[in-house]
């Protein structure tokens, strides 16, 4: 199966190959992981040329580590997904608070184009 729609990247995070010193690339499911965890890594008002890109979970940082802050966390997660990831179809998103005071997600997802069934785990800090 060709999957080139699927997209071709800089690597996150950035970096260069040891062997050429050319920029560092990441194709296909890998790019799309990538994607998903620059989204919601980012803060919204963090790019100039962009300020809504990101994901709201930052707002968070300071909220009890209970599973209120997690359920709102998980609403964001999807929310961000479904605006800045056209390829994917979020099918669940599912958080939990952890005893180190982060907030565990797990993403669920289909690739729009192969029906591909993906998860990625993050653990997202304050």
């Amino acid at each position: 199966m060709r999957k080139e729609f699927l997209g071709r990247g800089w690597r996150f995070p950035f970096g260069f190959e040891p062997a050429t010193g050319k920029t560092a690339m990441s194709e296909f499911e890998r790019n799309i992981q990538e994607s998903i965890t620059v989204i919601l890594g980012t803060k919204p008002g963090e790019r100039q040329m962009l300020p809504e890109f990101g994901c709201r979970v930052h707002e968070l940082m300071f909220a009890p580590n209970n599973r209120a802050t997690a359920t709102l966390v998980a609403h964001h997660v999807g929310e961000a997904l479904l605006r800045w990831e056209p390829r994917i179809d979020v099918t669940k998103v599912e958080s939990w608070p952890d005893d180190s005071g982060t907030v565990r997600v797990q993403v669920h997802y289909t690739i729009k184009s192969t029906q591909k069934l993906q998860e990625l785990s993050l653990l997202l800090t304050g």
